[in-house]
C-alpha cells in the first residue's frame, strides 16, 4: 500500500474493540473506533474511511442497519460484517445485499486480513490500491462532495457518458477532468470546449472540423475536437446552449462513433469519452422544445450532482487557504494568509456565484493587501465590489429579457397575444420565454392579486 489504509472499527463491546483495534494497527492499518451504528455515522460524516468493519449484533442499530446506512451516505464503501452467531444463510443473505464479506468471530487473523486486503484491492478509489492524485485538484472535506467524488470514482472506469450539473461556478470542468484522471484514459487528451460561447457555424467546425473550401474563409483544412480528443475525453461545457440543429450531428456521432466534417464527404472512426455538463434545467428545456430528448438520454447515462459552494460552507476556509498561496505565489509572495476573521466572514457569506466567485474575491484580496495577512475589512471590500462587479453577458442577457416581459406584459395588463405581437414572437415561443424566467401572464391582468414579480 502506498499509504496506511483507514478502517473504521464499529463494535458495542469496548474490550472487543479495543483488542481488535490494536490487531489492526500493528498490521500498519490507520484505525478509527465507535461503540454503536450511530457513533459510526457521526465519524464517516467528518472523514471517510477506506473500509468499515463493523460487528452484526448491536444495541440500537445493527451491522446490517448500518450497512444500509452506509449505502445511502457513502455508495461503494466496502464493509465486512463480523458475528458471533454466523450462520450460512445470513452469509448468503448479506453478501447478496452488498456487504463486501461476512466473517464467524472468534475471526481468524489471516482470514481477516485476507478479505481487508481482498476489499482494498477490488474497492475503486481506496488506498489499497492507489493514491488521491486523480481528485488532487478538487479541494473538499464536506460528506456531499466526498458522495459525489466517490460515485464519480466509480463511474470513472467504465466508459459511459456523464452528465454533470450544477449551478455556474461550482467547479463542473474541474470534476469532468478528475473523471478523467481516474480512468483509463487519462494518458490521452482531456479538451474541453464551452458549447455556448461560440455562434453556430464556428461551434460546428470547431466540433467537427471542416475541410479546405467548406465555407467562406476555411482556407484550410481543419481538425475538429473530436478528433483532437480521440482516445481520450471531450468535455462539452453547457451543453444545454448547443443549437439544435448541431444536437442532431452529435447524436449521430455518438450513436455512429464516427465524425464528418463540415464539407467533407467522408467519415471518420473517433474513440472519444463524452463528459457535457450544464447549469440549465434539461428537462424543462426539453418541455420547451430546446433541447432533444433522445440527446439527452444519451449524454446523461449518469448524473452528477454537484452542490453549490453554499451547501459545503465547511469548505470555504480550506479553499479559501488554498486559493490565497496560490495567488500569493503569483503576485505577492509576502501574503501569508487571511486573519480568523476574515475567514470567519468568508464562511458566512451565500457565494451565488459558488467556486467561481470565492476564487475573485481571494484574487482582489491579495491584489489589494499590502500586509502579510489579510484583514477583515478587504475581505468585506472585496465582496461588496464582487457584488457590484459587470455581470456576465448571459446573466446580463437574462436579466434584461425578464424585465423586457415585465414591461410588455404590465403594457399590455397580462394579453399574451398583443404581449407577443409587441415582442415580435408567436404565441408559442412567448409562452416559452415566460416560463424560462418563471413568469405568468395572469398575475399582470386588472385585479390579479398582487404577487412579487420583480
Amino acid at each position: 500500500m502506498k499509504h496506511a489504509a483507514h478502517i473504521l472499527l464499529v463494535d458495542d463491546d469496548a474490550s472487543l474493540l479495543k483488542l481488535l483495534g490494536m490487531r489492526l494497527e500493528s498490521r500498519g492499518y490507520r484505525v478509527t473506533t465507535a461503540e454503536s451504528g450511530r457513533q459510526a455515522l457521526d465519524s464517516l460524516s467528518k472523514t471517510r474511511p477506506d473500509l468499515v468493519l463493523s460487528d452484526l449484533r448491536m444495541d440500537e442499530m445493527d451491522g446490517m442497519a448500518l450497512f444500509h446506512q452506509l449505502q445511502k451516505e457513502a455508495p461503494g464503501l466496502p464493509v465486512i460484517i463480523l458475528t458471533a452467531h454466523g450462520s450460512i444463510p445470513d452469509a448468503v443473505s448479506a453478501t447478496r445485499q452488498g456487504v463486501f464479506s461476512f466473517l464467524t468471530k472468534p475471526v481468524d487473523r489471516d482470514e481477516l486480513f485476507a478479505a481487508i486486503e481482498d476489499a482494498m484491492s477490488q474497492t475503486p478509489g481506496t488506498a489499497g490500491n492507489g493514491d488521491n492524485e486523480w481528485r488532487s485538484a478538487i479541494i473538499t472535506r464536506s460528506p456531499h462532495m466526498e458522495r459525489v467524488l466517490e460515485q464519480a470514482r466509480m463511474v470513472a472506469g467504465s466508459d459511459v457518458s456523464v452528465l454533470v450539473t450544477g449551478p455556474s461556478g461550482s467547479g463542473k470542468e474541474l470534476f469532468a477532468n478528475a473523471i478523467h484522471q481516474a480512468s483509463s484514459r487519462s494518458d490521452k487528451p482531456f479538451i474541453a470546449i464551452n458549447c455556448g460561447a461560440l455562434p453556430e457555424q464556428l461551434l460546428e467546425s470547431e466540433l467537427f472540423g471542416h475541410a479546405k473550401g467548406a465555407f467562406t474563409g476555411a482556407i484550410t483544412q481543419h481538425e475538429g475536437l473530436f478528433q483532437a480528443a480521440d482516445g481520450g475525453t471531450l468535455f462539452l461545457d453547457e451543453i444545454g446552449d448547443m443549437p439544435l440543429p448541431l444536437q442532431v450531428k452529435l447524436l449521430r456521432v455518438l450513436q455512429d462513433r464516427q465524425v464528418r466534417p463540415l464539407g467533407s464527404t467522408t467519415s471518420m472512426p473517433v474513440d472519444v469519452r463524452v463528459i457535457s455538463a450544464t447549469h440549465r434545467d434539461l428537462d424543462r428545456a426539453m418541455a420547451e422544445g430546446d433541447f432533444r430528448e433522445d440527446l439527452y438520454y444519451r449524454l446523461n447515462v449518469v448524473n452528477l450532482r454537484l452542490p453549490p459552494l453554499k451547501d459545503r460552507a465547511e469548505d470555504v476556509p480550506l479553499l479559501a487557504k488554498y486559493l490565497v498561496t496560490q495567488a500569493a505565489e503569483r503576485h505577492k509572495p509576502f501574503v501569508k494568509g487571511f486573519s480568523s476573521e476574515a475567514l470567519n466572514l468568508l464562511a458566512s457569506s451565500a457565494w451565488p456565484g459558488n467556486v467561481r466567485q470565492l476564487v475573485n474575491v481571494v484574487e482582489q484580496c491579495v491584489a489589494l493587501t499590502s500586509s502579510p495577512i489579510i484583514p477583515e475589512a478587504l475581505v468585506a471590500q472585496a465582496l461588496v465590489a464582487e457584488e457590484n462587479a459587470l455581470p456576465s453577458f448571459n446573466d446580463a442577457r437574462a436579466s434584461f429579457e425578464r424585465s423586457y416581459l415585465i414591461k410588455v406584459l404590465k403594457i399590455t395588463e397580462g394579453n399574451v397575444t398583443q404581449a407577443a405581437r409587441i415582442a415580435g414572437r408567436n404565441r408559442t415561443d412567448f409562452y416559452k420565454l415566460l416560463g424560462r424566467h418563471d413568469l405568468e401572464a395572469g398575475v399582470f391582468k386588472p385585479g390579479a392579486a398582487e404577487e412579487e414579480i420583480n
